[in-house]
């Protein structure tokens, strides 16, 4: 007998009834179990109760600012975290990825392509290793466990973020290989709306973390017009 898996859940925190409705008509539509909260406070609340899988999330809340809320669920769970919002700007798509946002859909918007996003999301979050041997392997003074999405350094786990995870992991992958921002972003961020000074943003908190293990060794290299490398033996 095969058990089905439950329905993955998801928290909308929107403050606009007409988008609300919309979001979450399309999310039951499509098999999740979809929660609304109109504030951010409420949210917050519903989040700790439900714990869901996935949080959609508007910036412009009245009670809240999104992003100081999703700095919140994040430092509680590493729940993914999609923006809704009106915002368009670049600097704001960058500071929503930068805290730790995984994907950024900007209003008016295609309540399908929504979806698609969810669904995007929450494979890259929670990766398949059912019948799968664990994959761990060690490369230089790091040692990469992909099944459970660990990295120690100097035999120190590392306290990564979802995107410096799968950054460090792709580097790992290819010691000493140059790959260019684009190929960064291609790899890591699996074609989420992202810009190149992301990938740098990520290098600069991955290089702060290995240097808080090891102040004398700097395994990421810069090559000037170039892109980023991974040098094990540095």
């Amino acid at each position: 007998m095969t058990l089905s898996r439950p329905a993955p859940r998801i928290l909308l925190i929107e403050d606009e009834p007409g988008i609300a409705d919309t979001v979450v008509y399309a999310l039951n539509t499509e098999g999740f179990e979809a929660f609304w909260e109109r504030t951010g406070s409420a949210g917050l609340a519903c989040f700790r109760q439900q714990l869901p899988d996935l949080v959609i999330l508007d910036i412009g809340l009245p009670d809240a600012n999104g992003f100081d809320l999703c700095r919140t669920l994040r430092a509680e769970a590493s729940v993914p975290v999609i923006f809704l919002t009106a915002r368009h700007q670049e600097i704001d798509r960058v500071v929503g990825l930068e805290i730790g946002a995984d994907d950024y859909v900007v209003k008016p918007f295609s309540p399908r392509e929504l979806t698609a996003r969810v669904r995007a999301v929450l494979r890259r979050s929670q990766p398949d290793t059912e019948g799968h041997p664990s994959s761990a392997h060690a490369i230089g003074p790091f040692h990469l466990d992909e099944a459970a999405c660990l990295i120690h350094y100097l035999d120190t786990p590392l306290n990564l973020s979802r995107y410096e995870y799968r950054l460090l992991q792709v580097l790992l992958h290819a010691p000493l290989r140059v790959y260019s921002r684009d190929q960064l972003l291609d790899l890591a961020w699996d074609g989420a709306d992202s810009v190149d000074r992301t990938v740098d943003t990520h290098i600069k908190t991955l290089r702060a973390k290995l240097r808080a293990v090891d102040a004398t060794r700097n395994p990421i290299r810069t090559h000037r017009g170039l892109g980023y490398s991974l040098d094990p033996a540095s």
